[in-house]
Parts: structure tokens; C-alpha cells; sequence
């Protein structure tokens, strides 16, 4: 990247972050694609050390997933936002060792709130998904 420009928000803000930061070796590794229309994507495959019931993939990771897809939709349009309510539905399980594909858009914005879904998706059925309310962060009052 040239010297001069700034670091993607994606990249800047989350160098930590358990499932996508850079720096942190317990990291998921999830990279997020823009589409163009406003959506991002990603692939994910699980593994055994993310099960909750035996075999089954546990909800707070799909649910952590969802969450994280909606939060890089905002930080691909620079904008950087705290989830301020999630609400999930789950329609089957998801095998452990799963290939899914994540997805998320905005649905509505008037800022700083923005309103935002996502999904996952397995062979082309939508196994769970999200709806979201994301708050534009205010460093003046950050604790």
C-alpha cells in the first residue's frame, strides 16, 4: 500500500479482533469482499473447536459471524459503528466443519444510527440471519 494513504478502516480498527484482526493469532481470518450493490461477502468453514452441542455449530459463533459481516459492511463505506442491538434467528443447525456463505447489506441509514441485515447461507439455503442496529462511533465519548 502506498505510504501516503490511509489503512482501510477494516484494517485499522481491527487488528485484534477475533475474527478478522491481523494481529491476533486466535483470529478467524475472515476477509470480506464488496459486491458493488452495497453487500459484502465472505466464505467460512468451521472447525471442531467451534462446536456447542456435539457436531453442531455453536449459535454465538454464527451469531458473532453475522454480527462481524454487518460491521464491515459499514467500515467498506468508512464507516466506522458499534452494534447497538442484534437479533438473530436460527432456521437448522450447522455442522461444525460447515462451508458457509455470509453475507450483509444496509438496510437503511440515518446517522449515526444504521440499520442492517445479514445471512448465512449453506448450499444455497438460508440457515440463519441477522438483523442489526449500529451506532456511528463518538471518540469524544468513548470510555
Amino acid at each position: 500500500m502506498d505510504p501516503q494513504k490511509k489503512e482501510p478502516l477494516t484494517i485499522s480498527t481491527h487488528r485484534h479482533c477475533l475474527m478478522c484482526g491481523q494481529d491476533n493469532p486466535m483470529s478467524f481470518g475472515l476477509k470480506f469482499n464488496k459486491d458493488g450493490k452495497g453487500c459484502v461477502s465472505t466464505y467460512f468453514t468451521g472447525n471442531e473447536t467451534m462446536q456447542g452441542y456435539d457436531g453442531i455449530m455453536h449459535g454465538g459463533i454464527l451469531s458473532a459471524l453475522l454480527d462481524t459481516a454487518m460491521a464491515h459492511c459499514l467500515l467498506h463505506e468508512n464507516i466506522e459503528a458499534v452494534t447497538g442491538e442484534l437479533n438473530v434467528r436460527f432456521y437448522d443447525p450447522v455442522a461444525f466443519d460447515s462451508t458457509m456463505a455470509i453475507k450483509a447489506w444496509i438496510e437503511s441509514s440515518l446517522p449515526p444510527l444504521y440499520h442492517l441485515k445479514s445471512q448465512i447461507k449453506i448450499n444455497d439455503k438460508i440457515v440463519c440471519k441477522a438483523k442489526a442496529k449500529f451506532m456511528q462511533r463518538d471518540y469524544n465519548n468513548a470510555r
